[in-house]
């Protein structure tokens, strides 16, 4: 069984920095993308970030220069590193993996205040 936990979010002020982690279960966590989405109210979910099993991110362009996903392959754990919050990021964040199917995470509410 598949479980993806999620855990960082919460209310900071715009500027702030974040940092949400995700830790992963029942997968082999080594051969799969990992990828942060955010859903904000009234919003498509959207992607924010991804990482490769081979090491390659792929970033949203409001994401870029600001946001950093990494990855412990020994922890099975999957970060995203939220600098120069904005209002504009506030939204639920959600962990996925993307194996024979994706698998998402219960999500994490990340509030930004101007």
């Amino acid at each position: 069984q598949v479980q993806l936990v999620e855990s960082g979010g919460g209310s900071v002020q715009s500027g702030g920095s974040l940092r949400l982690s995700c830790a992963a279960s029942g997968i082999i966590f080594s051969r799969v993308t990992m990828g942060w989405y955010r859903q904000a109210p009234g919003k498509q979910r959207e992607l924010v970030a991804t990482a490769g099993w081979d090491g390659f991110t792929n970033y949203a362009d409001s994401a870029k220069g600001r946001f950093t996903i990494s990855r412990d392959n020994v922890k099975n754990t999957v970060y995203l590193q939220m600098n120069s919050l904005k209002p504009e990021d506030t939204a639920v964040y959600y962990c996925n993996a993307k194996g024979r199917t994706d698998y998402w995470g219960q999500g994490t509410q990340v509030t930004v205040s101007s």
